[in-house]
């Protein structure tokens, strides 16, 4: 598979979700929040992914059992997969024809307006297109995905994927609102990553609008990846936590990918703490302004000024909020960049 696979600004400002947001619309039908893995089934899921590669479609969470089952195609797999500990599941697409359809997906069909992913468990890549994708360009989306057969399910949803910036307190740098995911550390030396789309604004970056500057940018990726990360200069040391905007806050300790069928939280200084369920992992998103790959596709609600905040599960750090197609309700199609991608480039770690 392609799958890669906290926040306190200064003394007391506690750092939340972003405010550099992507535009609004619900996702597909999605089930009511599984349990969160335990740490023993994030740990599995690696190392069954290390260990069969190909050799697996994905992974998910049992919605039932809550058991992680591992998804297979050969008898090598299963044996491979149950001698690690895993729950198996036969299914007819392997990774590399999964892998197939997405490359021709991004070949004949990437259209801005639309995302892809791996749904483990349908054994399929869900695809959905938004409001602005026209009536010629989604009948080019379904005929591509028609000649890819069962591999492709393709879903309209409302609302545009689009950046969208607003007012307001969290973090501000180059005239625009952001806020931070989760506080790093590295050397002794604090840290703290945000989106992408947010660093590539500016190099400086202030708790309060026109206020001095805590932070200097020190790398951003955005479009292909959507991180960046800042250097706090205040001489401050934040704490690790995430804002519950119930006068308490989560503490964040380690940091894991996600797995699909998991329950999640997003913490956004626009919809505050919204929970979902992971749906899709590996997942392309066509931005306007560029594509991002490798993301995870949740059914957390969020809007415009979301950008840039934590995705996670109890103390685990599992993404940085990049967008979404909106929220209908209490369903929505919050995507984040899996943060342990950017814990690897930088070289750093939660605490």
């Amino acid at each position: 598979m392609r799958r890669n696979s906290r926040a306190r600004l200064g003394v007391s400002l506690l750092l939340v979700a972003g405010a550099l947001g992507l535009g609004a619309t619900p996702s597909t039908a999605a089930a009511a929040p599984s349990a969160i893995p335990s740490p023993s089934a994030y740990a599995l899921d690696a190392a069954v992914e290390r260990q069969l590669g190909a050799a697996t479609a994905g992974s998910y969470l049992d919605a039932k059992t809550g058991k992680l089952v591992v998804t297979v195609t050969t008898d090598r797999a299963e044996e491979q997969a149950r001698a690690a500990g895993a729950t198996v599941r036969r299914v007819a697409r392997s990774a590399a024809q999964l892998d197939a359809a997405m490359d021709t997906l991004e070949a004949e069909a990437k259209i801005t307006g639309t995302s892809w992913g791996v749904d483990p468990r349908t054994n399929r890549i869900a695809v959905e297109a938004d409001s602005s994708v026209s009536a010629r360009d989604m009948a080019r989306l379904e005929a591509v995905a028609e000649r890819l057969g069962g591999a492709v399910d393709v879903q309209r949803v409302p609302g545009v994927f689009h950046r969208e910036v607003l007012g307001g307190g969290a973090i501000y740098g180059g005239g625009s609102r952001c806020s931070a995911a989760f506080n790093v550390t590295k050397g002794g030396a604090r840290y703290f990553v945000t989106a992408g789309h947010c660093t590539n604004i500016s190099a400086n970056w202030s708790a309060s609008s026109g206020g001095p500057v805590v932070g200097v940018r020190e790398g951003t990726s955005f479009p292909t990846n959507d991180y960046g990360i800042v250097r706090y200069t205040d001489g401050s040391s934040p704490a690790g936590n995430v804002d519950l905007y119930n006068g308490s806050t989560q503490d964040i300790s380690s940091a894991a990918n996600a797995v699909v069928g998991q329950a999640i939280k997003k913490s956004g200084s626009t919809t505050k703490v919204t929970s979902g369920t992971v749906t899709a992992v590996n997942v392309t998103v066509n931005y306007g302004d560029g594509p991002v790959y490798n993301m995870v596709r949740t059914t957390a609600c969020s809007a415009g000024g979301d950008s840039g905040g934590a995705h996670f599960a109890g103390s685990v750090a599992l993404g940085i909020h990049s967008g979404s197609s909106g929220c209908s309700g209490t369903s929505g199609s919050a995507i984040h960049q899996p943060v342990t991608e950017a814990l690897s480039a930088y070289g750093v770690t939660v605490y």
